[in-house]
């Protein structure tokens, strides 16, 4: 199986987001559409919100 230049591209990018913790909306957008297709889909800036709230729970910790 043979990848273009560009799909091995996508993939490592993707790989490289969820490895530093950036979540893909295109997937949430899908995820939703597909399972929950009552809900309402949030905005980018939204989901993008909601994620940070969910992993640093809207606190800043600093060691000084």
């Amino acid at each position: 199986m043979q990848y273009s230049i560009t799909e091995v591209c996508n993939r490592v990018a993707q790989s490289l987001r969820l490895m530093v913790g950036v979540p893909e909306y295109s997937q949430y957008v899908a995820h939703m559409k597909t399972v929950h297709p009552d809900r309402t889909i949030m905005t980018e800036v939204q989901f993008y919100r909601e994620r940070q709230e969910a992993r640093y729970g809207g606190k800043v910790s600093r060691c000084c």
